[in-house]
């Protein structure tokens, strides 16, 4: 990177702190005052920086212009999707990917077991909300208010003898998985299928999707599928970082 543009780059974690004056740019980049102005010029006439009237600079709309329009152009799905197929291709087992919109938690990506059971979830298909491991991780990403009237609002279907069976036993679930920030469904929808799954958060670090592994207990038991969390959790991670283009 050349002594310019990185110089440049510097100004603006600077400026994310707060208004500076040309002196505080200048100290902090370690330059005359007349290089910091000439960079600033620079950032300003593009919009990334704005100069107030009281002579202090701040970060310019544009910057968040672009970043706004960089997040909505973002495929979570697209950026996770090789992610899925490596965990798949160490596991064996079902991988999903899912997402929550309107009042639903939807599959948007599917990675098919190598094991003759196979799940019959499918993709653009509503999840089992009140018991779906990826329910669980979205919504109790949710502020506290809206995580309760979302709780309230549901039926909750016995599926099986381990199906949440009402609003009180939900959230207390959502408590839990937002505290320990993982989630599992070990045989609430199905009593042979248990899952294990963690979200996928964005830059500014709230949950945009959710994955999980799912298996057949006659494949492998609950308690062997759990020794793959960590695996999993990590997966996600490397998905959150590559969404929000953090380094790793």
């Amino acid at each position: 990177m050349s002594q310019t543009v990185d110089r440049a780059l510097s100004i603006l974690p600077l400026l994310a702190q707060g208004p500076a004056n040309l002196e505080q740019v200048s100290q902090r980049l370690g330059v005359h005052k007349s290089t910091a102005l000439r960079l600033l010029r620079t950032l300003h006439e593009h919009g990334i920086v704005y100069r107030q009237q009281d002579q202090r600079y701040r970060l310019g709309a544009r910057l968040f212009a672009l970043a706004q329009e960089a997040i909505e152009n973002l495929d979570v799905r697209e950026i996770a999707h090789p992610h899925l197929v490596r965990l798949n291709e160490k596991t064996g087992h079902t991988v999903h990917l899912a997402v929550y919109e309107e009042n639903e938690v939807l599959y948007i990506d599917k990675v098919e077991s190598r094991y003759p059971v196979r799940m019959y979830s499918r993709i653009g298909k509503p999840v089992a909300i009140t018991v779906a491991a990826v329910a669980k991780l979205l919504l109790a990403d949710l502020p506290e208010r809206e995580r309760r009237e979302v709780a309230e609002s549901l039926d909750y279907p016995a599926y099986t003898a381990r199906s949440t069976p009402n609003a009180a036993a939900f959230l207390a679930e959502l408590a839990k998985v937002r505290e320990q920030g993982w989630a599992t469904d070990l045989g609430g929808h199905e009593e042979s299928i248990n899952c294990i799954g963690a979200p996928v958060r964005g830059a500014d670090g709230r949950a945009i999707a959710a994955m999980s592994v799912s298996a057949p207990s006659v494949v492998v038991t609950a308690d062997e599928l759990l020794t793959l969390l960590p695996l999993v959790r990590r997966t996600a991670e490397a998905i959150s970082a590559d969404y929000s283009g953090k380094p790793r």
